[in-house]
């Protein structure tokens, strides 16, 4: 069974959401992301995929204390990203508690500096964070595009012994207009031991269906829980029945 991982993006402390990465299209849904955490672990949820909209574009970590206060309040299992640059940064998210990082930009612009994390903290801490437009990684908050494609990119790292990727279709992201499934399918053809996280488009308990029965792994998903499209209940009581 697809594993759900909701969502909660941060910009000046508040749970917002972007389409498209645009920070010119930003909807605040909470001023309390803790409180919303809890919430989604009160439903039952295990996971919460947290990302620091301010650090990915200031490139380096903003809403630390946001993090902490996450997990103070909850027991799930946070992976953290967004602004993630130096031994620092990701020292910083550690102690504020999460389980996970996810890096993106830092795999682009020093793979020596990624290999030496995945290597000091362990493959199953670490996420490697693959944001893709028009079939090309993209970094710093989405703000630019590498020369990087998609797969070649993923095999470096896999065969440097990373094991979790999170994949975003940033045309896809915050529109409510489906995932990316044929890219994901095409990623999971390619190298079937990963552990792939599709994000992006997800609008409704249909889209998740159709991500598990395309044999994705897991699924993280923000916007169409805020903006009431899937009801967290029926989904989570349908993925356990």
């Amino acid at each position: 069974m697809i594993e759900l991982i909701p969502a909660i993006d941060l910009i000046d402390g508040k749970c917002v959401r972007l389409t498209k990465g645009d920070y010119g299209q930003k909807t605040v849904y909470s001023d309390n992301p803790a409180d919303v955490a809890k919430q989604f672990e009160d439903l039952g949820f295990k996971r919460l995929h947290v990302v620091d909209l301010d650090g990915a574009k200031s490139k380096h970590i903003v809403n630390a204390d946001v993090l902490k206060a996450i997990t103070r309040t909850t027991r799930l299992t946070v992976d953290f990203g967004g602004g993630i640059k130096t031994h620092e940064d990701i020292e910083a998210a550690f102690d504020c508690g999460a389980a996970m990082v996810t890096v993106g930009s830092i795999a682009v612009t020093n793979r020596e500096l990624f290999i030496e994390w995945l290597e000091k903290y362990g493959a199953e801490r670490m996420i490697l964070g693959a944001d893709v437009r028009h079939g090309k990684i993209s970094i710093n908050g989405w703000k630019e595009d590498s020369q990087e494609a998609l797969l070649p990119f993923l095999k470096y790292y896999i065969d440097h012994g990373v094991k979790n990727v999170l994949c975003t279709e940033i045309s896809k992201d915050g529109t409510l207009q489906g995932p990316a499934t044929g890219l994901y399918e095409k990623v999971m053809a390619a190298y079937p031991q990963l552990h792939l996280i599709a994000s992006g488009g997800v609008s409704c308990k249909e889209d998740i269906e159709s991500l598990n029965d395309a044999g994705i792994p897991a699924v993280v998903f923000g916007k169409a829980i805020y903006e009431g499209k899937i009801n967290l209940k029926e989904l989570w009581d349908s993925q356990n029945a």
